[in-house]
């Protein structure tokens, strides 16, 4: 057991300290908000696009594209989303906190904290494959995003659901993997400038993420946060891990396959959850506060279940 707390100490722990680091950066005013907000979008739009692309255009897609697992995860996002929904409606009349309240509760933050836990965990094999799942998860989470964010608040019919679609289509990080994927397929090869570039941005693409996820985080919002927000972050790091990864147990995924699958279901909340439900109208004051409750309980959470999975044998 001992050995196995080690061990996730040094996958997690790294991880999460980037946060911290973030966050005291933050308090003690070497960075602030519009710091936050520039690496953000330059992250978003640059850096992560490139290490995405970077880690998939060399990969065997025959070794790394498990359709089942694809079919399997959107099984289990789908109906866990449904479900959420559904069970949320009777105690909680208010659209706007409805709808940010399922969306804390099912969309991860597998881009950053995801890929960060799994590269520590699993090497560049794991990654890549870790990767190539992300192009499917986020249509999917962005879509589903659409749906809660508008349908509880009666404004689907305002919406431009071809400006949604386009931006779904248009999202640097699908823009990535679409082109990496003829790469990857076709075994072409970058010149070794641009190849060493893409090195250079890809390799400060997650820590300049986490840094921000720190530097974003408000404590004194956890004082604050209402039975909403602590319920949605218990779903998001509690209930979905453990359901959806027995699932996959029983599925019969196992090692690699089923430490990518489990920590994709138990990733905090998108830090993109916030942005979006203020740009739509919604509880951006709940959902700010369950990116900050889940990120903090995941340290628990996510350590705890890797220990656990180690100690058994499953990863």
């Amino acid at each position: 057991m001992l050995e196995n707390i080690i061990f996730t100490t040094k996958i997690v722990a790294p991880v999460f300290l980037i946060v911290v680091l973030g966050y005291v950066l933050k308090e003690i005013k070497i960075i602030n908000e519009n710091f936050v907000e520039v690496t953000s979008k330059f992250v978003f739009n640059v850096s992560l696009p490139v290490f995405i692309f970077m880690k998939l255009y060399d990969i065997d897609l025959n070794a790394v594209v498990d359709v089942s697992q694809i079919i399997y995860i959107y099984a289990g996002t789908l109906i866990s989303f449904f479900i959420i929904w559904a069970f949320a409606i009777p105690f909680i009349k208010d659209g706007k906190n409805l709808s940010v309240f399922v969306q804390g509760a099912y969309r991860s933050n597998y881009a950053i904290v995801g890929l960060a836990i799994i590269s520590n965990l699993f090497g560049d094999f794991g990654l890549g494959k870790a990767t190539l799942i992300l192009a499917f998860v986020l249509p999917l989470y962005n879509v589903l995003a659409v749906i809660i964010l508008t349908v509880p608040l009666r404004k689907i019919k305002k919406q431009n659901l071809k400006g949604t679609f386009g931006e779904i289509i248009l999202n640097p990080l699908i823009v990535a993997v679409i082109i990496a994927l003829p790469f990857a397929y076709f075994k072409l090869e970058l010149p070794s400038a641009i190849s060493a570039s893409g090195n250079f941005l890809s390799d400060v693409a997650l820590p300049m993420a986490l840094i921000g996820i720190g530097g974003s985080l408000n404590i004194e919002n956890i004082k604050k946060a209402s039975t909403l927000a602590f319920t949605s972050s218990a779903i998001k790091l509690i209930l979905l891990p453990l359901l959806l990864t027995i699932g996959a147990y029983y599925s019969g995924f196992r090692k690699v396959d089923l430490g990518i699958m489990f920590v994709l279901f138990a990733c905090p909340t998108a830090i993109v959850s916030f942005i979006m439900a203020e740009a739509m109208g919604c509880n951006s004051k709940l959902a700010g506060n369950i990116v900050v409750i889940s990120t903090i309980g995941s340290v628990i959470t996510i350590s705890a279940a890797i220990i656990l999975l180690k100690s058994v044998g499953l990863i």
